[in-house]
């Protein structure tokens, strides 16, 4: 009996060594496993705009510099529809104009009653700069111009056809139901095409500078830009903050001889509070830290400063990863 009590003792050793061996094993074919694959989906805007190509730098950039990033721009209409997209989650990341997202965020406007209080600001990036254009014969010289004419405010759901309102509104036109104004709602590359058909009067284009879309617009046809009155773009600036005086330095289009007066707004790069806080510190210092890789995506890429980096946030909260890497630089972050 002493015997067998020894055997079944010995027995229950070894196969408890066994086990514990193949438990062991397992952290370690774990550890042996590759990293996961994050895939980031940037909404970006019409192909012809800046958001559009740097959107591709940027998911070229953070696909090579941040480990385990697997990134993609998509076209879309702009910065409501990029919000929409990302209260819905149907993508990540989005290039928006700031006002678009301070309106996302508070409920207002195309928002109202579906605030979303998610939204989080990765960092301001170049400022978008309003620019009107008209035919050269078509002898505008003022906003105020364009009354009764035919004009292109920007794709419906954009961030250019809301700026296109708020100015406007300020020249007292108003272009809802065909009012004072005949509007096409679409994109730079149909606004320009219609423009050079002689189907159009006049454009706003709310973007980088330069805009791919006015560039072959001037070099092909006879266009000019149209300046704001000094006193209009202070009641522009009064009335809607989010703006701030602008001027478009001469000879950045073809025939611009003369500095454009005008006015521009932070463009924003925004995600969700659901968004891991590792990886976005991770790619908030990535954009800093190569941004020599997105002036190569476009010349607007400059203007992406650290300095600027947490203008015109519009009271919306930046992501906590965001914050940890402007603080780790020594930037002043806002108590949100």
């Amino acid at each position: 009996m002493k015997k067998k009590m020894v055997w079944f003792l010995v027995l229950t050793m070894v196969v408890t060594l066994f086990l514990a061996g193949c438990g062991g094993s397992k952290p370690e074919a774990a550890k042996n496993e590759p990293p996961k694959v994050v895939d980031i989906n940037i909404a970006t805007a019409t192909t012809t705009g800046v958001y559009y190509v740097l959107g591709n730098g940027l998911a070229q950039m953070w696909q090579n510099k941040v480990p385990n990033v697997r990134a993609s721009a998509q076209s879309t209409e702009g910065s409501v529809q990029n919000m929409n997209l990302l209260q819905k989650g149907e993508t990540h990341v989005a290039f928006s104009m700031n006002q678009v997202v301070g309106n996302a965020y508070n409920g207002l406007d195309k928002f109202e009653g579906r605030a979303n209080k998610e939204l989080r600001v990765i960092t301001a990036l170049y400022p978008n700069v309003v620019q009107i254009v008209a035919p050269a014969k078509a002898n505008i010289k003022s906003v105020n111009d364009f009354k009764g004419k035919r004009f292109v405010p920007g794709a419906a759901g954009s961030g250019t056809e809301t700026a296109t309102r708020e100015v406007f509104s300020v020249f007292g036109l108003d272009y809802k139901d065909n009012k004072d104004l005949k509007v096409d709602y679409v994109g730079f590359t149909q606004a320009v095409e219609l423009m050079k058909n002689g189907q159009t009067d006049g454009t706003l284009i709310s973007a980088g500078v330069p805009n791919a879309a006015l560039m072959d617009l001037t070099n092909s046809a006879d266009a000019v830009l149209i300046s704001l009155e000094p006193d209009k773009v202070n009641e522009i600036v009064q009335k809607y903050p989010h703006y701030f005086p602008f001027t478009i330095p001469a000879n950045t289009y073809k025939g611009q001889t003369q500095p454009v007066n005008t006015i521009a707004q932070a463009n924003l790069l925004v995600t969700t509070s659901q968004m891991d806080a590792d990886l976005v510190y991770l790619l908030t210092k990535a954009i800093f830290e190569n941004k020599d890789d997105l002036v190569a995506a476009h010349s607007a890429a400059r203007d992406i400063t650290k300095e600027a980096a947490l203008s015109g946030l519009m009271g919306v909260p930046l992501h906590p990863g965001a914050a940890k890497y402007f603080k780790e630089i020594g930037l002043q972050v806002p108590a949100n």
